[in-house]
């Protein structure tokens, strides 16, 4: 990727509220935004990533309930949500009994951690998502906090490039 001034320097000119308006349509975590607001100036699209994952190390569980908030169960995005349905293009055209899969595979995360399930679906198949659900099941409420934290990391890295590439 390359750095994007003229991006960073729109939103450095943003006014406060803007900001965080703008940062909580890349992530829904008020304490997210505030912490990515609060190590402005950005010097490059590196450091506006390294704020990111500074402020995704810093959030509490409330805090990751916040952000995963903002997410569509995988296998069902938003209908007229861009984001869900460019981050979920992964299901488009897929079987109905590997939906049917994730359908079940979702209530058992969801029954088991109580929230839905978070992978970073960007360039993932319906498939390579169930078998990644399937995967981390076994996980303990800890090692899937951290697994989840990491999600929204990534996941929270490419909206910062879209968001770049759209100033």
């Amino acid at each position: 990727m390359t750095n994007h001034p003229h991006a960073l320097d729109a939103l450095a000119a943003a006014d406060a509220a803007e900001l965080e308006e703008i940062l909580l349509e890349v992530c829904s975590s008020p304490h997210w935004a505030a912490a990515v607001a609060a190590a402005e100036p950005w010097s490059d699209r590196e450091a506006l990533l390294a704020a990111n994952a500074a402020a995704m190390a810093s959030l509490t569980t409330e805090d990751l309930r916040d952000a995963m908030a903002g997410h569509a169960r995988i296998g069902t995005p938003v209908a007229g949500d861009a984001t869900s349905e460019r981050e979920q293009a992964g299901i488009r055209g897929v079987d109905q009994a590997v939906l049917d899969e994730l359908r079940e595979a979702n209530a058992a995360y969801e029954a088991k951690f109580g929230h839905v399930f978070l992978i970073c679906a960007t360039g993932r198949t319906a498939v390579g998502m169930l078998a990644a659900l399937r995967e981390r099941l076994p996980n303990d409420a800890a090692a899937e906090a951290e697994t989840v934290r990491e999600e929204l990391r990534k996941i929270n890295d490419i909206r910062l490039d879209r968001l770049l590439d759209i100033f």
